[in-house]
C-alpha cells in the first residue's frame, strides 16, 4: 500500500521565503518612489513659486450671475373681489465686473476684498383669480448693484500649478436702480410696480480652483449669495401686500485673473 505524507517546511525554508517576499516588496517600493520623483522633476515646473509669499496681490474678475428672489407670502386676500392664486419668482442672467485684492494670512488663508458691479434682472409672476377669470402679470425688476464683499479664503496645499479652495463671508450691496422712492398711485395691476429697498447685506459661500500660469494666476469660482434683509418696500399695493418677505438670492460664476 502506498502512503502519502505531507512534509512540513522547516523554519529555514520559511525564513528564506519571507526574506524573498520582503526583498521583492522593498524593490517594488524603491522603484515606484524613484519613478515618482523622476516624473515630478521631469513633468512639472512650478509657475509663480513665490506668489503666496507676498503680503498682498491684486487682480480683476469677470462673472456670470443668475439672480432670483426668495418669497415668503402673507396669507391674506388682496381685496374682496380679487385673490392671488400663485406668486412665483423667475430667474434671469446677468454679469459682474470687479477688482480683487487679497491679503495673505499664511500659507492657507487669505482675506479677500472684491468690490464689483453687477447687472442683474429678476421677475415676479402674479396669477390672480378675478371676476373676469384668471389674469397673470409679470413684473420685471432690474438692478444695478455695487457689491462690497469681504471673504475669508481657505486653500489647499498647492499641487504643482493647481490648488483648490473654499470661501465664505458677507457683502454689503447698494442697488443704484432702486425704485423705493418712486410714485405708485395707479390702481391698475398692469401699471403698479414692485418697489425694492436700496440696501442689503448678504451672506456668501463658495468654492473654486486656482491655476498658476506663467505670468498670472487664473481661477474659476462658484459662489452663492443669500440676502439677510427683507428687500420689499411695502406701500400697500395689491402687489406688495401679499408678500411677507422678499429676499435676494444669487449664484455667481467668476473667472479671476490675479498677478
Amino acid at each position: 500500500m502506498i502512503r502519502f505524507r505531507y512534509v512540513y517546511p522547516n523554519s529555514t525554508t520559511k525564513r528564506v521565503k519571507s526574506i524573498k517576499i520582503i526583498l521583492i516588496l522593498l524593490f517594488t517600493l524603491c522603484f515606484v518612489d524613484v519613478d515618482a520623483q523622476t516624473y515630478n522633476k521631469r513633468e512639472h515646473t512650478k509657475n509663480l513659486p513665490k506668489f503666496e509669499k507676498r503680503f498682498m496681490h491684486f487682480g480683476f474678475l469677470l462673472g456670470y450671475n443668475i439672480a432670483n428672489f426668495v418669497v415668503k407670502r402673507d396669507q391674506i386676500d388682496l381685496t374682496s373681489n380679487d385673490s392671488l392664486m400663485i406668486l412665483e419668482p423667475k430667474t434671469a442672467p446677468g454679469f459682474n465686473l470687479g477688482i480683487i485684492s487679497e491679503l495673505h494670512l499664511g500659507d492657507y488663508f487669505g482675506l479677500r476684498f472684491t468690490p464689483n458691479l453687477a447687472f442683474s434682472s429678476r421677475s415676479l409672476i402674479y396669477t390672480f383669480e378675478t371676476m373676469k377669470g384668471v389674469e397673470t402679470y409679470q413684473k420685471d425688476i432690474e438692478s444695478t448693484l455695487i457689491n462690497f464683499p469681504l471673504n475669508i479664503k481657505y486653500k489647499s496645499a498647492r499641487y504643482n500649478n493647481f490648488s483648490a479652495y473654499i470661501i465664505g463671508g458677507a457683502a454689503y450691496t447698494l442697488d443704484l436702480a432702486s425704485n423705493a422712492d418712486a410714485d405708485n398711485f395707479s390702481t391698475k395691476l398692469s401699471d403698479i410696480i414692485v418697489k425694492l429697498k436700496r440696501d442689503d447685506i448678504v451672506g456668501q459661500i463658495g468654492f473654486g480652483t486656482d491655476f498658476y500660469l506663467q505670468y498670472f494666476k487664473f481661477g474659476i469660482e462658484l459662489k452663492m449669495s443669500y440676502g439677510l434683509f427683507n428687500l420689499l418696500e411695502d406701500d400697500g399695493t395689491a402687489l406688495s401686500t401679499p408678500i411677507g418677505q422678499l429676499r435676494s438670492k444669487m449664484f455667481l460664476l467668476s473667472f479671476t485673473f490675479e498677478g
